[in-house]
């Protein structure tokens, strides 16, 4: 690059900034709380930044399970996957609870229809 243009860009970057400099300045000695309130912002990003710097995606509440067997090495006919309780491979294996979701809601008046249609507990195949 040419002297001109180095000497053109470095004054133009300068007299660019100087205006922003001196309202900056103005603006702080009219609002002094405003180093507080950066104080505040600074730790708080930098407190979040730690956090999660320090362990992003670890999980808390998953616990290894030893898995018994899968349906299909099992030979199982309902294709329900076993677990050994307690992790203890010497108990018995017990079938694993089903993917999905099941709420039981205790003591529900309902006509006895409407209970037999809509409640799938202890039932077949639930």
């Amino acid at each position: 690059m040419s002297f001109i243009a180095r000497r053109a860009f470095s004054t133009s970057v300068r007299r660019l900034s100087a205006p922003a400099d001196a309202q900056l300045k103005q603006e702080t000695k009219r609002n002094p709380e405003l180093y507080i309130l950066g104080g505040i912002m600074v730790a708080g990003l930098a407190g979040a930044g730690y956090y999660f710097g320090s362990s992003p995606t670890v999980s808390t509440s998953e616990s290894a399970v030893s898995k018994a067997g899968m349906p299909w090495e099992t030979g199982s006919a309902e294709g329900k996957y076993r677990y050994f309780p307690g992790g203890d491979q010497s108990a018995d294996p017990k079938d694993a609870p089903s993917a999905v979701n099941v709420v039981v809601v205790p003591n529900v008046n309902l006509p006895k229809g409407l209970h037999e249609k809509y409640n799938k507990w202890g039932k077949d195949g639930y």
